[in-house]
């Protein structure tokens, strides 16, 4: 009976005790390469309204910014392209949009006569795709899984997480930087190459996007992942561009380290004359920057400090890996 009961406990034990086991790799693929984005929308996502005989047929129809198009007349709607082939090919004027809002869906009913020069006017401004710049975070070597931004990418009209179908990244050559001052964030300007890709986006969380890197990584160095107990107050470095394709070091001082937050874990100040020179600060588009110190990636860099340029916050590499392991 005693054996028993022992046994029963430790099954319970095995059961109850959870066990976080992470695939990624101990040693990954530092890159602070800049990359260009491109992410397609699950669905049609509704941006804004125009009138139409000087109303606004579709947002008096019950029409919402942010509501997500899914279906017209029971037909799958997936793009931009999609929506305007149902409403061509289903020859009515009187159409049912499914939308999601709020994670329910709505069923929306719009009348919609075509113009004489047979165009169809929604009332709708309508997206299905966001383009832009960031900056490739990791390649983990033994799975080729990559991240990168160490944010989500949010929709401007809205201030919405973005939900993506799929993506891709391509590579990027930086053209020209628009410094940063504090009170106004600078930016990255950046050229590259949609035909051909470099990685294929699944994923865009509020710790960043992530996906399957399709290049070469052979020649490619690896560095230790530091943990959370491995990052100190003190000196270290960022790994971005500033020039062309050139991937360089710069020095930071981080300031703060806080595990309570989500995303906002590595407050640093850029320290180095030279990057200061030429950014001003932190600035758009050096968002997935990684962070290192002591030989170890630890983060990402991920925000700005708008009243304070020089200053911007960064997320645990780990919380990173985590996410895109997933």
């Amino acid at each position: 009976m005693k054996l028993k009961n022992k046994l029963l406990l430790a099954i319970l034990l095995l059961i109850t005790i959870p066990i976080n086991v992470f695939a990624y790799s101990n040693y990954v693929i530092a890159s602070g390469e800049t990359i260009g984005i491109e992410v397609n929308s699950k669905g049609v996502l509704v941006v804004g309204f125009y009138e139409i005989d000087g109303k606004y047929l579709a947002k008096e129809a019950g029409f919402e910014v942010g509501d997500k198009i899914v279906k017209i007349n029971g037909e799958a709607v997936e793009s931009i392209s999609s929506m305007v082939n149902a409403m061509e090919n289903l020859n009515t004027s009187e159409f049912v949009f499914q939308v999601m809002r709020n994670q329910a869906t709505k069923d929306i009913k719009l009348n919609i006569d075509q113009t004489e020069e047979q165009v169809i006017k929604t009332g709708l401004y309508v997206k299905d795709q966001i383009n832009g710049i960031g900056t490739l975070t990791y390649i983990d070597p033994e799975t080729k899984r990559f991240g990168a931004l160490g944010h989500e990418i949010v929709e401007s009209t809205t201030a919405q997480k973005f939900e993506i179908k799929d993506g891709k990244i391509y590579d990027a050559t930086v053209s020209k930087i628009e410094k940063s001052r504090d009170g106004k964030a600078g930016e990255k300007n950046a050229t590259y190459d949609t035909t051909t890709s470099s990685g294929e986006i699944d994923t865009n969380e509020i710790t960043g996007i992530y996906g399957t890197y399709m290049e070469s990584i052979e020649n490619m160095d690896t560095i230790e992942v530091g943990q959370i107990e491995d990052i100190k107050t003190g000196p270290a470095k960022i790994r971005t561009v500033i020039n062309d394709n050139e991937v360089e070091e710069f020095d930071i001082t981080i300031l703060n380290i806080d595990t309570t937050s989500k995303t906002k874990n590595i407050l640093f100040e850029i320290t180095d004359s030279n990057l200061l020179t030429k950014t001003g600060g932190v600035v758009q588009g050096m968002s997935g920057s990684p962070i290192i110190q002591n030989d170890k990636i630890i983060g990402a860099v991920n925000y700005v400090i708008v009243n304070d340029t020089k200053k911007g916050y960064g997320i645990f590499i780990t919380t990173m890996l985590k996410e895109g392991d997933k």
